[in-house]
Parts: structure tokens; sequence; C-alpha cells
């Protein structure tokens, strides 16, 4: 019975990280974008940048784009990841958005490709560690298709020898030339079931501890007298 009081506290806890989680998000995604330099300094220092609003300006190397494997309004088709270069020549890879299995050839969507400087508004991502879960395929870095996003695996890929920045952006819903990239993909869904979770152990809990009552009364029960 300790251990499942102890899950259900564990839960209660739980549920107070996601809603503080959940709320700064909230406040986060209502901000004006700011600038590169101002993310680059908040990860610096140890604090979130997770879906931080951003606006950055840059050059596309659309020769360099990366493929991310994903669906999209009941689609598949991939995510294009191209790398943007900076004024001071460092890269950041910008998710420009979703396009259709049959367009991942940029030859088929050149309209998108836009040439010359570009200012890109999205928000802030943070790079993974590491491959999220065994049940993710393997990235295929020599046919362009990847199933999480190895940043590092991404440059390496394309070719890239100047610094890239640790993190990525998702472009908003402006549209692109063309219509695609589809852009504003980012999907924000973040489940919050630790309250049921808790409610199921301390239910447990309770009911186990009816049950060593019941066994108590009835183990105690007085001999019927003749």
């Amino acid at each position: 019975m300790g251990l499942l009081l102890a899950l259900g506290t564990w839960q209660v806890e739980r549920l107070a990280w996601k809603e503080g989680l959940l709320a700064r998000i909230t406040s986060q995604l209502a901000q004006p974008p700011v600038a590169l330099a101002t993310v680059e300094a908040a990860q610096a220092t140890g604090e979130p940048i997770e879906y931080r609003p951003v606006s950055l300006t840059g050059t596309f190397l659309h020769d360099r784009e990366r493929h991310f494997f994903a669906t999209y309004a009941g689609q598949s088709g991939f995510y294009v990841y191209t790398p943007l270069r900076l004024a001071d020549g460092r890269v950041v890879f910008v998710n420009r958005g979703f396009v259709p299995y049959d367009r991942k050839n940029a030859a088929t969507r050149a309209e998108g490709q836009v040439e010359g400087e570009v200012t890109i508004t999205g928000l802030a991502r943070e790079r993974l560690d590491g491959k999220p879960s065994w049940l993710v395929p393997t990235n295929d870095p020599a046919k362009n298709i990847f199933y999480w996003k190895d940043l590092d695996a991404m440059a390496a890929s394309a070719g890239i020898s100047a610094p890239v920045l640790p993190f990525f952006v998702d472009a908003n819903t402006a549209p692109n030339p063309g219509g695609l990239p589809v852009g504003g993909v980012t999907i924000i869904d973040l489940p919050n079931n630790h309250l049921q979770y808790a409610v199921t152990w301390y239910g447990l809990a309770l009911a186990l501890a009816g049950i060593c009552v019941a066994m108590w009364l009835r183990r105690n029960k007085p001999a019927d007298s003749t």
C-alpha cells in the first residue's frame, strides 16, 4: 500500500510540473518574436527555449535541405529542414514545413526555393540528445531520410562545415511561393493525464486498505457462543 501511495504522490507532483510547463508554453506562445541572439543567450544560461517565438534573417542553402519523414493532414511526406546561413556565416536548420511524398525532390517545387536574403519567423525547438525510442526507425542519411532530428547527422550529411546553432527553428504559417513547403506544422500536444493516474493509484491504495481491514475484522471476529 505504501508503494501505491508513493506512486499517487509522485503523479500529483508530476501534475504540478506539467501544469506549470503548459502555462509557461501558453504564455510564451503569446509573446512577440525575439531576436535569435536572445534565444542563444537563454539557451546558454540553461533557460528553456522550446516553442519560443523567434525571428531571424539569412539565406537558405536549398541544395543542402534535409528531409524528415512525417504525416500532415492525412498525407505522408516530409518536413523540409533547410540550413539558413546567417550574416556571420553560422547556420541554423529551419523546418520550412511539409511537402507530400512525391514532392521530396526540390525540382518539383522550384517556386518555393526562395533565393536571396529572407526573414523567417517561427518557434525555437530544442535539439534531441539521442534517439527518442527504440521503436523509431534508424535515420538513413544516404537517402536523405530522417526519422528523428539528429542535428549532427543532418549537418554532416548536408556537408555543412560552418558552425551550426544547437537548436532548430520551425517556420510559421507564412505561405511559401507555389504553396510548398506548407509552414506552421509544429504540433504542440502535451498530454496531461497525471490527475487520472494519481486518482487511480490512490484508489488502488484505498481499495487495498479496505481489503486489509475486512480481512482483519474477519480474522478477529468473535466466535459464536453456544
